[in-house]
Order: structure tokens, then sequence, then C-alpha cells
């Protein structure tokens, strides 16, 4: 599929699909002979792994580490869990800082 019908497929914009191959999140795409990007299925699967990482709050960096990790089939499982617990503190970390900030307290 073109990248219109990969931005459409995906829930991306085009632009993001090329920053991402830009940044080396994303393979850079098969072309055919006049230029035009193709993607396969397992593309869109590493597309959505990546928008599924950033809903999740993770950066481009820790998305790129989550995603060698998930590519990665030899890869120890402890990796990917110090890397998502890494993720949690810092969730609570911001959440400590907003609840001060807004003079919130915990209430059940």
């Amino acid at each position: 599929m073109n990248i219109g019908q990969a931005a459409k497929k995906s829930g991306l914009s085009a632009k993001m699909i090329r920053y991402y191959e830009s940044i080396g999140l994303l393979k850079a795409a098969t072309r055919t002979d006049s230029g035009y990007r193709i993607y396969r299925s397992s593309e869109l699967h590493t597309l959505a792994f990546i928008e599924r990482s950033r809903d999740l709050g993770f950066s481009l960096e820790e998305a790129g580490k989550l995603l060698t990790l998930w590519q990665d089939q030899g890869r120890a499982s402890a990796e990917v869990k110090a890397l998502a617990h890494k993720h949690i503190l810092e969730l609570d970390q911001k959440i400590t800082g907003m609840t001060g900030m807004t003079g919130l307290r915990d209430t059940p």
C-alpha cells in the first residue's frame, strides 16, 4: 500500500510516517520505480506499536528502545519490564507534581 493508504489504516498522518522513517523508528520503505513508498502489513504493525507506546506517554527514544526489544525475539523480558517500570515511576512523579500544583489530595 502507498503512504496515503498506510496513513489511513494506521491513523497517523503521512507526514508523521515520513518523520518516523527519517529518525529511524520505522525502516525505510521499499519504493516503486517511480519513487513512491510501499508499505506492508509488517510496517503497519510497527506503526501501531510506536503509536501505542506514544499514547502511553513514552518518549520517541523510549518508544525506539521498546520497539527494538519487541523486534528482538532473543531479548530477556526483564529488559522490557525494567523500561516499563522506569516509565511508571516517571508517571508517578508527574502525578505527584500535578497534584501538588492543584492542591488536590488523595480521595477515595
